[in-house]
């Protein structure tokens, strides 16, 4: 379980092409600072498992199930990355709970820079839309965030200047794609009272 509170922006190192997969290697010296084998580590919001960590970076195998579902089949060796460790049950909850696990994978639609802060609005995949509110927590690679306005077919949220400067979200231009988590306690609130019906 994750919070959405990015820690580091790490930097893809390389990136091996297998037939059902891939393996990453991603620099990111403060998260791999206590990192072990099977570790998680949040990579854009995409929990993955530590296989190998050395001299600050670490390696994850990532199945084709994950590279059809995100947008982790695009990096390349160079990509900035958002990366978060999960939290600690003696943690504070900063953001919101977050699975690591992206329900869809979103495109950037506009930025409208304000004086010291972005609006940016993003297009959301057909069935995501019920469960982003007006006001509601959403996970925009992994980081987490206030929706600000919510339409059927877009979201629009307000990015402070430190989550432009610590995150991706602040080089993102139209047309990128983002991985979206929607609220889990939405889609399980959801399935509670569709179970009623």
């Amino acid at each position: 379980m994750f919070t959405g509170i990015v820690e580091e922006l790490g930097e893809i190192v390389a990136v091996e092409s297998l037939a059902d997969s891939a393996r990453l290697t991603i620099r990111g010296p403060l998260v791999t600072e206590d990192a072990v084998h099977g570790a998680s580590i949040a990579v854009n919001g995409v929990c993955l498992t530590v296989v190998e960590t050395k001299d600050g970076a670490f390696t994850a195998d990532v199945m084709r199930e994950t590279l059809d579902r995100s947008s982790l089949g695009g990096l390349t060796a160079g990509s900035r990355v958002n990366l978060e460790r999960p939290v600690r049950l003696s943690d504070r909850l900063g953001g919101h709970l977050v699975q690591g696990h992206v329900d869809g994978v979103g495109t950037l639609l506009s930025r409208e820079p304000g004086e010291r802060w972005d609006v940016v609005t993003f297009a959301l995949p057909p069935g995501l839309a019920r469960y982003v509110v007006d006001k509601g927590s959403i996970t925009i690679d992994g980081v987490s965030l206030t929706v600000v306005r919510a339409e059927a077919d877009r979201f629009s949220v307000s990015l402070i200047p430190t989550t432009l400067e610590l995150t991706t979200l602040g080089r993102k231009q139209p047309g990128d794609p983002v991985n979206l988590e929607v609220d889990v306690v939405a889609k399980y609130v959801e399935r509670m009272l569709g179970e009623r019906a």
